[in-house]
């Protein structure tokens, strides 16, 4: 099928994500796409097969977004520090982009969309080499991952519904919160030494 003149896939993608961030991921459906775009929903078929491909698609893109972020904010970091830094990117990104994030909160399993996987996967090798070099054995690496990632998400969900109603403030509960999971990384570790793991800096 010939595609509309004027419109791409990469507007179409752009679209979609701003949809996202702006009304949540279930906002995201052909015919907002379409009014967004000024076209008919049936025109969208010329890009893709359907809503699924569509969210398909956008989890791609904030798989690479978010990998890319990480790698940025880890930057020469080692270690904890390196951690530590990709924990507050995390947060910043899921509050600036947090349809795309959640576009990004799919579980995907090795033989299903090898593409996806792949994608998704890549937000995981930044964490899971710093883990390594704060000393984290090969088996337990995915495991500390696993933890990092369910405490950084309760948080920023929690944050995202107004769940955080006390006068102290959120950004220090955020820090307290990320040294912690250090803390917690460190004893699973055995890496006590200030040396081994790297201590607090800036963020």
């Amino acid at each position: 099928m010939a595609r509309k003149r004027g419109v791409t896939l990469e507007q179409v993608l752009s679209v979609s994500e701003g949809l996202a961030d702006a009304e949540g991921l279930d906002g995201v459906t052909l015919a907002a796409v379409a009014r967004a775009l000024g076209i008919r929903s049936p025109s969208l078929y010329s890009h893709v097969d359907g809503l699924g491909h569509l969210l398909r698609l956008l989890a791609l893109s904030a798989a690479g977004k978010m990998e890319s972020e990480f790698r940025e904010a880890a930057g020469e970091l080692k270690g904890a520090a390196a951690l530590r830094a990709m924990a507050h990117r995390y947060r910043d990104f899921a509050r600036r982009h947090p349809g795309c994030y959640a576009a990004a909160q799919r579980a995907v399993r090795p033989g299903e969309d090898e593409e996806l996987y792949a994608a998704l996967a890549g937000v995981v090798s930044p964490v899971l080499r710093a883990l390594e070099e704060a000393g984290a054995a090969p088996g337990e690496r995915i495991h500390l991952a696993r933890a990092l990632r369910s405490a950084l998400h309760g948080f920023v969900e929690l944050e995202r519904m107004g769940g955080f109603g006390m006068p102290e403030a959120v950004d220090a509960s955020f820090d307290h919160l990320v040294e912690l999971i250090l803390s917690g990384v460190r004893s699973q570790t055995g890496r006590k030494t200030k040396g081994a793991f790297g201590t607090k800096g800036s963020h």
